[in-house]
């Protein structure tokens, strides 16, 4: 049986740049009607300056309002140490917190600055750093390397520079390399490349896949990783997300919408397609406008009508 995990990144990278802010407790609600559709694995919270992404400026009080459910995974992004002590504090006093940590090294030094202060190297030094404190720390950690087809500022990200980076963080065993297209750029030929010789490179490594829909090639870009070798992909329910520091970066592909390709490919993930759709109409309640995903509009494959 071929299956595909999906990771639900629409509490955070899906609400990071929303005009909308959402409550700490629709946050949480958001959370659990997605785990209630069978997500398993969930971005959960940012621990950035509450000044540069005021969204999450409530991490902590989300994650103290998240069931202690074992079969649930929660993940807190973390830029730097001081991000990752926020996060390890979550866990304090036998409280659940945050089972995984997400790191983020960026493929372009412009990109790098503007989100985090660093330039290529320096994300990358930062990154290790983190993930050996997690490992010492008993939490799980993984790595995102954002950018990784484009950068709005340089312009073109060559697949070398991408592979030569996926080599040297392969060296802190993260529990998986993530490629994201941040400002959604890159088009399926590219993307089976780059996850194909990253998986030929690392292959002790699990690859994800993290694609943002700005010029609709989203959901094909998902389908060509899924063919390069990810056994991971992220997508944000209704569409949501986008980047503070990416100028004209749009939402994340839709997990409804991945949900449909998956499914209709015989690709099995668990979650009930149904059930996201309903959560995407919820949203909209809160939005004021259509989701942006296409499945939360038309619905899954029509039933025939009798």
């Amino acid at each position: 049986m071929k299956t595909v995990e999906i990771v639900e990144v629409g509490a955070r990278d899906g609400l990071q740049n929303e005009k909308v802010h959402f409550s700490t407790e629709q946050k949480v609600n958001l959370i659990n009607k997605a785990v209630d559709a069978g997500i398993r694995r969930l971005e959960v919270a940012s621990f950035v300056h509450p000044k540069l992404v005021p969204q999450m400026a409530d991490a902590e009080a989300v994650i103290a309002d998240l069931p202690d459910n074992p079969d649930i995974e929660y993940i807190g992004l973390v830029l730097n140490k001081r991000g990752y002590l926020r996060a390890l504090a979550t866990r304090e006093g036998n409280k659940r917190g945050v089972d995984e940590v997400g790191c983020v090294v960026t493929a372009s030094d412009t990109f790098g600055q503007k989100n985090q202060g660093q330039n290529r190297a320096e994300t990358i030094q930062e990154a290790g750093a983190i993930m050996k404190l997690a490992k010492n720390d008993g939490v799980g950690a993984q790595v995102t390397v954002s950018t990784a087809f484009g950068c709005p500022f340089e312009g073109k990200v060559q697949a070398s520079t991408v592979l030569d980076m996926a080599k040297e963080l392969a060296e802190f065993e993260p529990r998986e390399i993530a490629i994201a297209d941040t400002i959604g750029v890159g088009v399926p030929n590219q993307v089976e490349d780059i996850l194909a010789s990253i998986k030929d490179a690392v292959p002790h490594i699990p690859l994800r896949a993290h694609f943002h829909n700005t010029r609709n090639t989203g959901i094909a870009n998902a389908w060509a990783a899924y063919k390069g070798g990810a056994t991971v992909l992220d997508s944000s329910v209704a569409g949501l997300g986008g980047c503070p520091f990416a100028p004209r970066a749009t939402g994340n592909i839709g997990t409804e919408d991945l949900l449909y390709l998956l499914s209709q490919s015989d690709v099995q993930t668990g979650i009930e397609l149904d059930k996201v759709i309903e959560l995407a109409k919820w949203i909209e309640t809160i939005l004021g406008r259509p989701a942006p995903s296409a499945v939360s509009q038309a619905g899954g494959f029509p039933v025939p009508q009798a």
